[in-house]
């Protein structure tokens, strides 16, 4: 039991020495970055009620025959409620949480690699809150609509309430993530890791990959799966003209450092 316990230590202080005076810091900034997200979704815990209702409206409103949520055990209501604070603190501490970290790092960074961290940072976090808001106010109440559309007087849906806003943090999550793609890219291509042509000779190989995650998003429903997939791969082309328009650093044009 010591040596194992002694084989886990090891990498530990290893990685503390590396830091060296700066794990200190770290301590403190990791220390600080936990408390504000622990405060946050405390908070948000606080007005988990009216956070619920605003998350459920799409649901009701995409059908007349959609007027409850049930839950099936008798944890399942407080542990969804309690995910769902989780998640939202987390959203609300980011820029918390990101200051810290680029407090820590940036005083080891030459000024044009503080300049490239701090684009993709921005730009990823803008193009991150541009695709939930797209998933939550655009995509979702029509996906939620068509879904819907089979119920009926004799076939009435009864959702249970953790499998619902489980598809709403994956949607947002997922159109957040899929709103990186084109800036992803870019920044592959400006950074010489990847050519504007390689993406062009492997477009289909990305559409069939872009289709399938559609197809797991919208749970096997083929209709939904073609409703996601055309704005993932109208994404995927638009990364492409982007390319075109920023083309790659030659290394005359590269910063000095």
């Amino acid at each position: 039991m010591k040596d194992i316990v002694a084989s886990a230590i090891t990498p530990l202080e290893r990685f503390l020495t590396l830091l060296g005076p700066h794990h200190r810091e770290l301590q403190w900034r990791l220390g600080a970055s936990i408390v504000v997200i622990v405060l946050a979704t405390i908070a948000a815990y606080l007005f988990i009620q009216p956070i619920t209702e605003v998350c459920v409206r799409p649901l009701f409103n995409a059908s007349p025959y959609m007027h409850r949520l049930v839950y099936t055990s008798l944890p399942e209501a407080f542990i969804t409620y309690l995910t769902l604070a989780l998640l939202i603190g987390l959203a609300a501490s980011y820029p918390f949480v990101l200051y810290q970290f680029w407090a820590f790092v940036s005083p080891g960074l030459h000024r044009h690699e503080k300049y490239l961290a701090l684009t993709v940072v921005f730009v990823g976090s803008l193009l991150f809150a541009s695709g939930a808001a797209f998933a939550f106010f655009i995509a979702m109440p029509r996906l939620l609509t068509y879904l819907l559309g089979y119920a009926h007087a004799g076939l009435e849906p009864a959702l249970k309430f953790a499998d619902y806003l489980t598809f709403v943090a994956r949607t947002i999550i997922a159109f957040g993530l899929a709103f990186q793609i084109p800036f992803l890219q870019v920044m592959a291509n400006r950074g010489g890791l990847v050519g504007v042509d390689y993406f062009r000779r492997h477009r289909l190989w990305f559409w069939l990959a872009l289709a399938g995650l559609a197809f797991l998003l919208a749970m096997g429903d083929l209709m939904a799966t073609l409703l996601l997939a055309l704005p993932l791969a109208l994404l995927y082309e638009t990364g492409i003209l982007l390319c075109r328009l920023w083309p790659r650093r030659t290394s005359a044009q590269t910063p000095p450092r």
